[in-house]
């Protein structure tokens, strides 16, 4: 899969993901009051509004993207509905032939792990049949209990060829308190980094390893170095945009090919009406005001790679 990505990268120019993670006040009264007509103020009724919200997003946008990273947390929030929505979003971008990032963040062991790997990026048996149940392409994983949390989702990915995105250095404010951490002179994110290029030296696609980082575009001089120390591994960047990376901060999250990261934005590109650059489109036409975001990104992100060159 990670294969697929680079040659979505390739073909749009744009190493964008949009990340899908609606929250109701995200999506505009019309949408909302459609669902509502129809399945009254429930868990169904928000589903339903999100399922519309993120199907409009899409259609505006895949012409312009290679992925998409759907963030389970928005969806589990509505019960049952919402992982339904959750579903139907991540069969809908496959029909648009997107590459699909569930942002799941699962970091436990054994069987434990082994069921959330089967359950998003594998499959599970039922008697004599074999189902696939959510279809990820990629998950997010959490490494804190070491190796015993990776293995059985790296296990699916060789099996599966499926991809991971290891959290490294998250963008998060307080990500510090334990990232940071020296030991044995060392910050601990490099130590994970280390890792991860050790995981992923057994999973490689033709340039890329199956296994990536997460890498927040808030620490670009981390980034730097997370490069060097991962070479072969894709490096999705969350914090773009609404959090307050740019352009000129991720040009070192790339290698010299102008390949290697993935950069995340989500209310920036899903909720772009809702700005005073885009407030021109108004509600209605909220889905027009994302294409142009995504279009404003792409060009910032290809501005900042040319000045590097």
């Amino acid at each position: 899969m990670i294969d697929k990505l680079v040659e979505m990268i390739k073909k749009t120019h744009a190493p964008i993901v949009v990340g899908l993670d609606p929250m109701m006040n995200y999506i505009p009264e019309h949408i909302q009051k459609k669902a509502f007509a129809e399945f009254g103020e429930t868990l169904e009724g928000a589903a339903e509004a999100i399922w519309q919200f993120n199907k409009e997003i899409v259609d505006c946008t895949y012409d312009l993207i290679p992925a998409v990273k759907p963030q389970i947390a928005m969806y589990e929030q509505f019960g049952i509905p919402g992982l339904k929505a959750f579903q139907k979003t991540v069969d809908y971008c496959h029909q648009k032939d997107l590459v699909v990032i569930g942002d799941i963040k699962r970091g436990d062991i054994g069987s434990t792990s082994a069921a959330y790997a089967a359950g998003h990026i594998g499959t599970v048996k039922v008697g004599s049949k074999e189902y696939v149940p959510f279809g990820e392409d990629f998950v997010t994983v959490n490494p804190y209990l070491g190796t015993d949390g990776v293995r059985p989702f790296i296990d699916v990915c060789k099996e599966q060829k499926k991809g991971l995105f290891i959290l490294v250095k998250t963008s998060n404010p307080s990500s510090g308190e334990f990232q940071d951490r020296l030991i044995d002179g060392r910050p601990l994110y490099e130590l994970v980094g280390e890792k991860v290029a050790e995981w992923g030296k057994d999973c490689m696609g033709e340039s890329y390893s199956y296994i990536g980082a997460v890498v927040g575009a808030t620490y670009p001089e981390m980034g730097r170095i997370l490069r060097k120390i991962m070479p072969k591994s894709f490096i999705l960047v969350p914090g773009y945009g609404a959090q307050g990376g740019k352009g000129s901060d991720l040009v070192h999250f790339f290698n010299e090919d102008g390949l290697g990261a993935i950069v995340n934005s989500s209310r920036g590109i899903i909720a772009a009406y809702k700005q005073e650059e885009y407030a021109q489109f108004g509600e209605e036409h909220f889905a027009e005001a994302s294409r142009a975001a995504v279009k404003a990104m792409a060009e910032d992100i290809d501005s900042a790679l040319k000045v590097r060159e």
